[in-house]
């Protein structure tokens, strides 16, 4: 990755619904504009998600999306999410370029983020210079259903015991317990909650285990608004009709796009990059042989920076 930087300029974009969404600006200020969208829903951005675009040519834009990170009001203190859908965070992507004087951007998603990049894109294609794409989530019902109704339970047993641990005694789909778990408006109740959720995914995402990353997914306040932000857009579906991601992929036509998967992920498995490659006219498929969903895994990390190397100019 390339070496550490600090934003040379931040701040909060007010969305004029009372969220305030955190943005910053790193690398070189004339510069290619590129625009990072992290994962979750809910995930945040961190320091290391500047270090994935040479500074010296890239105007790296991040921004935490509405509910979490450094944005205002944030999901782990208020239950109400009515305002947080994926057409919000469109709407946000297009005021905070508009706002910073941008005329076209390099989107760079992995994750829920490439849920993001797809849905911008194909609303505002000629908004886009290209596409880098990781470990791809579309939010069909049947992506969901592997992931959070029972399908990757077949490879991790132990871990999705831990995870239906808060559901013990209640019957139904998983993911609309937890939602009536995660607004329950008791500490004891969402609390356990929110970590079980959030720990799921932090102990699935990578091939082998990684100790410090599900401490990191484990921490209450930062697990509380990654459970509930997810599980909100889980149950509504995105706010997608089915399927309407790859069915809408030839809008992106003419975008240069690379789409970056591990082979075995199994948060996203390897079909939703299959499909979209097969749509999407002109896309790039890497399948990583030797890899799981983390974008920091050795092999993810080496095509995304070779993407990102490549569209610099």
């Amino acid at each position: 990755m390339y070496p550490q930087i600090e934003p040379h300029a931040s701040g909060r974009l007010d969305t004029g619904d009372g969220n305030l969404v955190y943005w910053e600006e790193c690398g070189n200020p004339s510069g290619k504009p590129v625009v990072f969208l992290h994962g979750g829903p809910g995930g945040g951005c961190s320091p290391s998600h500047r270090r994935l675009f040479d500074p010296e040519v890239y105007r790296i834009v991040l921004f935490d999306q509405r509910g979490c990170g450094r944005s205002l009001p944030h999901a782990s203190t208020t239950g109400d999410l009515s305002s947080n859908t994926t057409w919000h965070l469109v709407a946000d992507m297009e005021r905070l370029r508009e706002s910073l004087g941008i005329e076209r951007w390099q989107v760079f998603g992995g994750s829920w983020g490439s849920t993001l990049a797809l849905a911008y894109a194909q609303t505002h294609p000629d908004r886009v210079t290209e596409l880098v794409l990781r470990g791809i989530f579309t939010l069909r019902k049947s992506e969901v259903d592997w992931y959070y109704r029972g399908g990757a339970a077949n490879l991790f047993p132990d871990l999705w015991e831990q995870f239906t641990a808060p559901l013990t005694g209640l019957s139904g789909d998983p993911v609309e317990l937890y939602a009536r778990l995660l607004a329950d408006p008791d500490p004891a109740v969402h609390g356990p909650a929110a970590v079980a959720w959030s720990t799921w995914e932090g102990s699935t995402v990578t091939l082998l285990p990684r100790p410090e990353l599900v401490a990191e997914f484990a921490v209450p306040s930062y697990a509380l608004a990654f459970a509930r932000i997810e599980n909100h857009y889980f149950v509504h579906g995105g706010w997608f009709e089915e399927g309407q991601l790859i069915r809408d992929a030839g809008r992106l036509a003419g975008i240069p796009g690379v789409i970056v998967q591990g082979r075995y992920d199994v948060a996203t498995p390897a079909v939703s990059a299959w499909d979209l490659h097969k749509a999407w006219p002109g896309s790039e498929l890497v399948l990583v042989p030797d890899a799981g969903h983390a974008y920091d895994e050795p092999g993810v990390l080496a095509a995304l920076l070779a993407a990102t190397d490549r569209f610099r100019d």
